[in-house]
């Protein structure tokens, strides 16, 4: 799938069009992605600001899915854990900004040559529309070659 359809079937997917998130931008190269989150009805809690769960869930399958179009279909990647530092709480739009370059993408194929598996874990950081940081997000993924490749 192309960055520009992904971003579309992103925009529609139920679970984000619940929750307010939006992707903003896919590059070409899938090594930068944009994504935002409206404060709104549907993903405030109970004292007003921004639910914790929309927060990690537009958050959640960013870098997995970089990763397997930048590695190739010759690995396997998964996310395997994730953990929320909540620093401030958001209100109004916050975003999101995932990068990924090539000096990752060579340590990881380095650590699985021969069959190893590499678990990285990649930050994201949360901002409101001042900047300032709302939530640190870390996810661990798990990345390995198929076997025979």
């Amino acid at each position: 799938m192309n960055h520009r359809l992904a971003k579309f079937v992103f925009n529609l997917w139920p679970p984000f069009l619940g929750a307010g998130v939006r992707v903003r931008r896919i590059s070409p190269d899938w090594k930068e992605t944009d994504v935002q989150l409206r404060l709104g009805l549907t993903n405030r809690n109970y004292v007003g600001v921004h639910f914790g769960g929309s927060l990690y869930s537009m958050t959640d399958p960013f870098y997995m899915l970089m990763l397997l179009k930048n590695l190739g279909n010759d690995y396997i990647v998964w996310d395997k854990a994730g953990r929320v530092d909540y620093v401030k709480p958001g209100k109004g739009v916050v975003t999101a900004r995932f990068r990924i370059d090539d000096t990752l993408l060579d340590r990881i194929r380095a650590a699985t040559t021969g069959g190893g598996k590499y678990l990285p874990e990649l930050e994201i950081d949360v901002t409101d529309s001042r900047g300032e940081l709302v939530a640190r997000v870390h996810k661990t993924l798990y990345i390995r070659r198929k076997k025979g490749r």
